[in-house]
């Protein structure tokens, strides 16, 4: 890779906050750990401030990690390409970008960073060129994905060491949860995370939460799950640093974490509910029992994507076992009442470590996003 080498990535952000999550981390990762000079095009800076507090959204360029944060405007400004050029996660380059693009006489190498996915047509669509239809110009699929011959996911060289020694310390936990209003965790409690889309299953998982027999304290970060935290409680408008309790189920409200503060979270509980794609590769690489929620889609095309994944992730585990997941994993993303499989689901948590590991060892094996984006764009450019 050439020294100093200059990549831009375009990143508009849905109301979500995935795609801004999943572009940051890969620009962070791409200048600490590859020395690249990164800049991180993005259209929403507000939004981006919630998972990074510093940012100021008045400014058209900041910097951070050594990444050059820039605000997309339109009309776009003046801008000279990089050398690699990443449109990120269903965005479309400014028309004003691509003219520049073409105008360089040695063109720069586009990728259209694509969502991750475990369906099969992933590893057919890896690193296929798209010519511009109009522009001397060649865009490449990136697919992420969890097999060999796709782009693999994010995972920062720190991580599991970070993690690791974080686990190891149990003064550090404690402070972590001194630090967001929340008492030191009882052997007596379980200790899950919630974070998830509008759900209306979420009152069936309170309701079974509240009526059984183990101490739960749910935390939940602010977002659109909090209507149906208001409806289960009957409550009007619940907000950060609210705690509810019913039965033997506490709720606290948390403000949007910051992204490092995020994975201490997953990190520290029992178990993580989590949603779309960035919190999910993060929940993964916490390695503790997780429920993953698919961004909804009408006509359910959404379902696909979940029993995709679960037919990878279930790899390796016995019938019984693989029967919870999947049962637990379905009607959690159909809206389904949730209350009688949450027990059988949960009976069985002293084997999802064990799996989580034999998951990530599979992970490892494809390589890291960041990793093979760097090879791919060496090999091309050879």
């Amino acid at each position: 890779m050439p020294a100093g080498q200059r990549w831009d990535i375009f990143c508009t952000v849905i109301d979500n906050y995935g795609d801004i999550g999943i572009t940051w981390r890969l620009a962070r990762q791409l200048v600490a750990e590859y020395g690249i000079r990164v800049r991180l095009w993005v259209d929403d800076l507000e939004s981006f401030r919630h998972i990074r507090p510093e940012i100021v959204p008045a400014l058209d360029s900041q910097n951070f990690c050594g990444v050059e944060v820039r605000r997309w405007l339109t009309p776009f400004p003046p801008a000279e390409p990089a050398e690699i050029v990443i449109e990120a996660l269903a965005c479309h380059l400014p028309e004003q970008y691509e003219q520049a693009m073409a105008s360089r006489q040695v063109k720069p190498l586009w990728l259209n960073l694509e969502y991750l996915s475990a369906e099969d047509w992933v590893t057919g669509c890896h690193g296929l060129p798209s010519p511009h239809p109009r522009l001397p110009l060649t865009k490449y699929f990136f697919m992420p994905g969890y097999v060999v011959g796709t782009g693999g996911v994010l995972k920062e060289s720190w991580l599991i060491r970070r993690r690791d020694a974080f686990l190891a310390d149990a003064g550090a936990i404690d402070a972590f949860w001194r630090g967001l209003g929340i008492p030191a965790a009882s052997p007596d409690e379980v200790r899950l995370s919630l974070f998830s889309y509008e759900s209306l299953a979420i009152e069936s998982l309170f309701a079974a939460w509240a009526s059984g027999t183990q101490l739960i304290r749910c935390l939940v970060p602010a977002g659109k799950a909090l209507a149906d935290v208001d409806r289960f409680f009957g409550r009007a408008g619940v907000s950060v640093g609210d705690r509810l309790e019913r039965g033997k189920l506490t709720v606290h409200i948390l403000p949007m974490l910051d992204q490092d503060s995020y994975d201490r979270l997953l990190w520290a509980c029992d178990g993580n509910f989590v949603r779309g794609e960035d919190s999910l590769v993060r929940a993964m690489w916490a390695g503790k029992p997780l429920v993953w929620q698919a961004y909804r889609q009408e006509d359910a095309a959404h379902r696909p994507k979940v029993e995709a994944l679960l037919d990878l992730y279930c790899t390796g585990l016995d019938e019984a076992d693989a029967l919870a997941l999947r049962r637990f994993w379905l009607l959690w993303n159909d809206d389904g009442d949730v209350g009688p499989a949450w027990p059988e689901f949960w009976s069985r948590r002293d084997r999802w470590p064990e799996q989580a590991a034999d998951w990530q060892t599979r992970l490892d094996r494809v390589g890291d996003l960041a990793a093979n984006l760097v090879k791919f764009c060496n090999e091309k450019s050879e």
